[in-house]
């Protein structure tokens, strides 16, 4: 099911991302930039939960689909971190704190499969939480401006990205915990 519209949904996901990148190199006002990047990145993210909802509902479910969907949301978030912090809209402490998880994550991930313990550190709510809380937070980040003249969303996606930062601690944490037994299980 590699053509699927759900996994091209997906694939999409992964193809905005130099195009959300690209957006801060045009020659337009950073508004323009900032509220371009932002709608684009918005629109993607969605595709998030719609492919999901496509895939269930159109039995297109695929184990390639569900191996891509977390790798597209991980390219995208650490796409757009990066973007933020070269932009100094993001600390870079933050930057590291996201993408140092999803690696470590899925090093942690790869190797449990490798020892058929894979079930313990598969999805959680705490790790759909924190996709949730970073794809809220980076729109702020990007838009950069006052929404509605009333939100400083620069203010907001300060706060909100800190909270995902943390959020990003405390899915790692429960995701090492749960494959510790494992771990210690095949060391001895």
């Amino acid at each position: 099911m590699f053509w699927t519209i759900p996994t091209l949904m997906t694939w999409a996901r992964i193809a905005a991302i130099p195009l959300i990148v690209g957006v801060f190199y045009l020659p337009l006002e950073q508004a323009h930039r900032n509220e371009i990047a932002t709608i684009m990145f918005v629109v993607f993210a969605a595709t998030d939960w719609l492919d999901g909802y496509l895939a269930r509902k159109l039995n297109q479910v695929s184990a390639f689909g569900a191996f891509l969907d977390p790798v597209a949301d991980k390219f995208l978030v650490c796409a757009c971190v990066l973007v933020l912090v070269h932009l100094g809209r993001a600390d870079v402490f933050v930057g590291l704190i996201i993408i140092g998880r999803e690696i470590a994550i899925s090093a942690l991930r790869e190797w449990m499969a490798q020892i058929g313990a894979s079930r313990s550190v598969a999805v959680h709510m705490i790790g759909k939480l924190k996709t949730t809380a970073q794809m809220v937070a980076i729109p702020f980040l990007l838009f950069d401006g006052m929404l509605f003249g009333v939100i400083n969303t620069h203010v907001w996606g300060v706060w909100l990205i800190w909270i995902a930062a943390i959020m990003t601690i405390w899915s790692m944490v429960y995701y090492l915990q749960k494959a510790l037994p494992e771990i210690r299980a095949k060391v001895k």
